[in-house]
Parts: structure tokens; C-alpha cells; sequence
């Protein structure tokens, strides 16, 4: 039991970041998601307080697809936790692993609904900073962001996750490779490498290490995309290492809209 109020059910995926469960809200009744956040390897004097930061400014958005934070908690050992809502589908990195890649239509309506949400996060200040397939959550036929802002609190950024598609290295833009901090620009260019390997089953780039995803995408152009057909585009105007040269978000949105499914 968590703050004397939420009861741990099931624990349904951890990574570098930390552990979510499935839990009982004892005082409201429904069950919600809890996330324990682990700190970082070497956590400095201001760790806590960039997670409560970034706990309230994901508390603060409120769209559809938006995973609702619905509070920052504390364990009796001290460690913390995120409160949100339970979202009881399949990430896009799980339907990747079982299904393969996506259709192109699928994958632009995907692109659509993501933007959707990030521009309404960009509109109050908050940049995602960690779009990836493991943070695309499916609720029917809703696809929506998770762990808003928890990027800029985790461990350390050069660290893979475990599995058949290459975790956070492949997805973060340029700039945040080079160590600087991720803002909405950066959010575009992850955009883009997610809907890459929607479409093609790959990121847009690889390595034997995380270090060498690194390097590949500081220096070097994306793969070649030989699923995407008229979504190709799109991932050109996203994927572009300079910040100032990526599609705008009205633009991206005018592309997706033409090859989505209807």
C-alpha cells in the first residue's frame, strides 16, 4: 500500500527510468497506474526537485492524448512515485515486437493524434523530451503520450533499453545527443524517429552500443525508409539535425492529414 491510499495489483513493464504497476485507488475505487522513479546512477542535489517540477507540469495538461498525472507521492522507504491514469492497452514498441510494422495510413493517423498532444503541451511550456514507442500507449483506437517531462529527471540518457527495438538512444534528437537540453524541436525529430519505425519496423538509426546510435545520428543522415511511401516526406522534414530546418508543426499536420486513414 502506497501513502495509505494506493495498493500495488500487478507490475506491468519497468526499464532504465523505473517500474509501473497496475494499482487500487482504496479511496476513489478505480484502478490507476503508479510509476516508482529511480534515480539516477549519481544523482545530484537537484534531482528531487526537477522531478517535482516536471510532476506538476505533466499534472498540468489536460488532453486526450495526454496520460493524466494525477499526483507525485512518496513510499514509506522515501522513493518516489507518479500517480496517473491507467491506460489498459498495448504500447506501439509491444505492437511493433508482435505485429511488425504499420501500414503508412495507420501510421499517419497515429503522427495526427500525437501532434494533437504535443502541440497542446507546447502551448503551456512543456516539452515531452522522451517520445519513444515505449511511450505511445494505445486505449482503443486512442493513441496517447506517457511519461511527460520524466526524461529530464532519469538516469543517465546514454543507457539502452532491453529488447528487439532499440530503446531511448535511437530516439533522442541531435541536440540532446550533444548533451543540451530537449525542447519542442527536439520533440519533432523524436516525433519523427517514432513514426519511422511505425512504418519500417527499425528507428532511423542503429548500432552494436548505445554510444554508436549516438554517434550515427550526430553525424550522419537517417536510413533510407523503403516502407514509408508518401509518409516519406514527413520523415524527411522531422529527421533534419538542425533544429531550425524541421517541418513546423502546422505542416507536419497538413501532410499527416493528406495520407492518414479515413
Amino acid at each position: 500500500m502506497l501513502a495509505g491510499r494506493y495498493r500495488l495489483l500487478a507490475l506491468l513493464g519497468q526499464g532504465v527510468s523505473g517500474a509501473v504497476w497496475r494499482a487500487h485507488d482504496e479511496r476513489r475505487g478505480r484502478e490507476v497506474a503508479v510509476k516508482e522513479i529511480r534515480a539516477p546512477a549519481r544523482p545530484d542535489a537537484g534531482w528531487p526537485a526537477r522531478l517535482d517540477r516536471s510532476a506538476r507540469a505533466a499534472a498540468r495538461l489536460a488532453h486526450p492524448g495526454i496520460v493524466t498525472v494525477h499526483e507525485r507521492i512518496t513510499g514509506e522507504d522515501g522513493r518516489p512515485w507518479i500517480v496517473m491514469e491507467l491506460v489498459r492497452g498495448w504500447s506501439l514498441e509491444g505492437l511493433l515486437r508482435t505485429g511488425g510494422p504499420l501500414p503508412p495510413e495507420r501510421v499517419a493517423d497515429i503522427g495526427l493524434q500525437l501532434l494533437g498532444a504535443l502541440t497542446a503541451a507546447h502551448r503551456m511550456g512543456v516539452p515531452h523530451r522522451g517520445i519513444k514507442p515505449a511511450n505511445v500507449m494505445f486505449d482503443g483506437g486512442r493513441a496517447v503520450l506517457t511519461d511527460f517531462g520524466m526524461a529530464a529527471v532519469g538516469g543517465d540518457p546514454l543507457l539502452s533499453l532491453p529488447g528487439p527495438l532499440v530503446g531511448t538512444p535511437a530516439f533522442l534528437s541531435p541536440e540532446q545527443v550533444r548533451g543540451l537540453p530537449g525542447t519542442a524541436e527536439s520533440d519533432l525529430w523524436s516525433l519523427g524517429a517514432t513514426l519511422f519505425a511505425a512504418v519500417e519496423g527499425r528507428p532511423p538509426y542503429g548500432g552494436d552500443c548505445a554510444r554508436a546510435v549516438h554517434v550515427a545520428i550526430a553525424t550522419l543522415g537517417p536510413a533510407r525508409p523503403l516502407r514509408a511511401g508518401p509518409l516519406e516526406p514527413v520523415l524527411d522534414g522531422l529527421l533534419r539535425r538542425n533544429p531550425a530546418e524541421r517541418l513546423p508543426l502546422d505542416e507536419v499536420r497538413r501532410l499527416l492529414v493528406r495520407r492518414a486513414v479515413r
